[in-house]
């Protein structure tokens, strides 16, 4: 692991094969420690999931440089329109002469077209895109954990889901990828500040991110995740349907 900037503690670590995890740890107005990630794809198009809020552009700019120049950006990406996910949209784009917004439908629709300063590229339901070595695929998950305009991104290559608020779990982010329990963390925190949506439908939609057998789960918020992914999502279904 690499700290990019002592000052507050942002750090880049390779979670999966050129996928980088650039993580900045923060405490909460209770005092909670918390953490903010995006995740890197290094490739012939880089794509960055998660712009960060825009306080932290600064940090997470001097994170991606760690590992290759911010000109090379091809792709912004984000699971739903919220301030840690794409308040630095247009930071970004700034730095990033050859970048554009990468989003579902649902969220170019109603929102990217006109808060962005480009045009979003928008990916229907199950829609894949190369980035050379890499292809993400889209995946649609309406209200999960919060947002109309919600979804995934799966890496096929390295079995990497992008996998957004799910599992959110307090701390300093660290270990940076673990293979130990997170649902306990993560049901915790959610039940002290419960932020999902309760869709009728969350265990279809569970149920679907399952099917693609992801082995990392690379969270948001607090430590990716190494194992049976399909298995722990099955298992946050069942949590969520008590």
């Amino acid at each position: 692991m690499s700290v990019t900037n002592p000052q507050t503690g942002t750090n880049v670590h390779e979670i999966a094969e050129r996928i980088y995890r650039i993580s900045t740890p923060i405490d909460l107005p209770d005092g909670t420690a918390f953490s903010f990630n995006q995740y890197l794809i290094d490739d012939d198009e880089p794509l960055l999931f998660h712009t960060g809020l825009r306080g932290l552009f600064p940090f997470v700019l001097e994170g991606v440089e760690s590992v290759m120049p911010v000109t090379r950006l091809r792709h912004v990406a984000f699971s739903h329109v919220e301030a840690d996910e794409c308040g630095a949209l247009n930071d970004w784009l700034a730095v990033a002469p050859n970048a554009a917004p990468l989003c579902g439908t649902i969220a170019a629709i109603v929102s990217v077209a006109d808060l962005a300063d480009r045009p979003p590229r928008a990916l229907a339901d199950g829609e894949a895109l190369s980035l050379g070595h890499h292809t993400v695929r889209w995946i649609d998950a309406p209200h999960l954990p919060h947002g109309w305009e919600c979804g995934f991104m799966m890496e096929e290559r390295t079995g990497t889901m992008l996998s957004g608020d799910l599992f959110t779990q307090p701390g300093r982010g660290l270990p940076a990828l673990t293979d130990t329990d997170i649902l306990g963390p993560s049901e915790a925190f959610r039940g002290a500040m419960d932020y999902f949506s309760h869709s009728k439908n969350a265990g279809e939609l569970l149920e679907k991110l399952a099917r693609h057998n992801p082995t990392t789960l690379a969270c948001m918020h607090g430590s990716a995740w190494r194992g049976d992914g399909a298995s722990l999502l099955r298992a946050l279904a069942g949590e969520l349907a008590r």
